[in-house]
This record gives C-alpha cells, sequence and structure tokens, in this order.
C-alpha cells in the first residue's frame, strides 16, 4: 500500500516499471518474460538457420549498446542534477541558462541532435563514432533528467530545508544531506523509465556507423536477406534486456521503501 503524502512522478515514454501492489502489471511482466525466453530458446531450437546464427552474430552489438547506454545514463545524470538545480536556482541568470537548455532540447527530435552534434563536431574536432554518439545521447536525456530532478527536490517540504538551516547547514550541505537523499525515493521511479528508453533510443546511434544490436542485426540481413529472423530476434533481444531492467530497478524502488520504513 502506498505511504500518505507520498509524490509519484511519472514521466517518460519508457517500459512501465512493476511494482509489488501492482498485480495485472507484476502477471503480465512474468508473461512477457516466459515468452520472451520461451521464442529466444525455442526459434533457434527449431530453426538453427538462420535463428541460431544470428544470435551468434550480434553479441558485440550488445556490449556496444550497453556501453552507449550506461555511458549517457551516467552523464545524463550529472548534467540532469546540474540542470534541476539551475531551475530552481535563486540565480536569474543561471536559471535562464538551465531553463533555455531544457526548452531546446525538448523541442528537437533525438535523431536530428545526433546529426547535429556528430557533424557539428566533426568540424571541430575527429572523434570516435560511438563518442559522438554517447555526447548527443547525454545532451539529449540531460534535459529531461533536470526535470525530474527539479520535480524530485520541488516535492520536498520547505520545512526540511527551514529545520536544516536553523541547525546550522548551510544551502549547499541541506540540499547534499537532506533533500537530495529524501528526493531520490521520488526522483528513482523516473530515472528508471528514462534509463530504459535510452536504452530503446540507442537503436539510433545505428545511423552514425555505431555498431549496436540494430546495425549488427542490419549487417546480417544485406548479407542474407533474412530481415523478418533478423528483426525478429533483435526485438526479442531488446524486449528481454528492458523487462530485465524493469524488474531491477522495481526491486531497487522496493528496497528504498523499505529502508525508509525501518
Amino acid at each position: 500500500m502506498e505511504e500518505q503524502g507520498k509524490t509519484q512522478i511519472d514521466v517518460g515514454d519508457g517500459a512501465a516499471i512493476p511494482r509489488k501492489g501492482d498485480q495485472g502489471l507484476v502477471s503480465a511482466w512474468w508473461i512477457a518474460i516466459v515468452f520472451t525466453v520461451v521464442l529466444l530458446i525455442a526459434l533457434p531450437l527449431i530453426k538453427p538457420d538462420p535463428y541460431l546464427t544470428i544470435l551468434r552474430f550480434i553479441p558485440d552489438g550488445i556490449l556496444i549498446t550497453f556501453q552507449v547506454t550506461i555511458s549517457s545514463i551516467l552523464l545524463a545524470l550529472v548534467i540532469g542534477l546540474l540542470t534541476g538545480l539551475g531551475r530552481i536556482s535563486r540565480n536569474k541568470y543561471i536559471n535562464l541558462v538551465a531553463s533555455f537548455y531544457v526548452e531546446v532540447v525538448r523541442g528537437i527530435p533525438l535523431l536530428v541532435q545526433l546529426f547535429y552534434i556528430y557533424f557539428a563536431l566533426g568540424r571541430f574536432v575527429q572523434v570516435p563514432d560511438i563518442v559522438a554518439a554517447i555526447i548527443a545521447m547525454s545532451f539529449c536525456y540531460g534535459a529531461y533528467m533536470g526535470e525530474v530532478f527539479r520535480a524530485g527536490i520541488k516535492s520536498i517540504d520547505r520545512g526540511q530545508t527551514e529545520a536544516s538551516l536553523s541547525l546550522g547547514f548551510n544551502h549547499h550541505q541541506t540540499m547534499l544531506y537532506i533533500i537530495l537523499p529524501q528526493a531520490w525515493r521520488t526522483i528513482l521511479p523516473p530515472v528508471g523509465n528514462e534509463f530504459i528508453a535510452l536504452l530503446k533510443d540507442t537503436s539510433l546511434v545505428s545511423i552514425l556507423a555505431v555498431s549496436d544490436i540494430l546495425r549488427r542485426g542490419r549487417e546480417y540481413a544485406s548479407e542474407s536477406f533474412n530481415y523478418f529472423e533478423t528483426y525478429t530476434i533483435i526485438a526479442l533481444v531488446y524486449l528481454l534486456i528492458t523487462l530485465l531492467l524493469s524488474r531491477t530497478i522495481s526491486i531497487m524502488e522496493h528496497r528504498l521503501s523499505h529502508y525508509e520504513r525501518r
């Protein structure tokens, strides 16, 4: 049962994260995970060529996808925290810069940002394709993370700040030791959703010649002409990864709630 007074932020277009109290969603998660695993096992057994060949062809693409996703989400969290703090700053110049960044980035499609940052960077400095992809993904998702952090921080009662200041904490100490630890409970679910959405959006980096899952699949399909089989396996792999991530985030959220209740 949800605690009274808890603020829940629901943003992003990521996969729904199953929670302990949502039995329908949990049942749907189990059905989806069993369905996905059964297909990934059965298809290569029934028809090794091409399904087993495809599974042997894309593992390095899975590693690249995780590398881009994890690097991007870590950078996006840092950018998001700074942006969120900037959005609530009393300094009008810092607030203006943070707000301008959020409005501009949220108004431009991710694919356009990928192209722009890739070619803009190329005019000044030569960077590997994967680095350009990570920078672009981080720059885009940092704006959305900024709104998540801003909402999470604003959800903490003003009395917490006043009590902290009365005990001798300065504003920086209050934010670091009092506000952010409490806000993380509210921030975690939408951050998890953004993480999953970012994982799926990494399929766009294949246009920058980054050998992620999708690009490896396209390379195989262009050689074998088995497009249906290739994209079936790719879809199942993405589904399996997102389902496992959503479950992991749900467990983290539940444990965080458990420690808060103790």
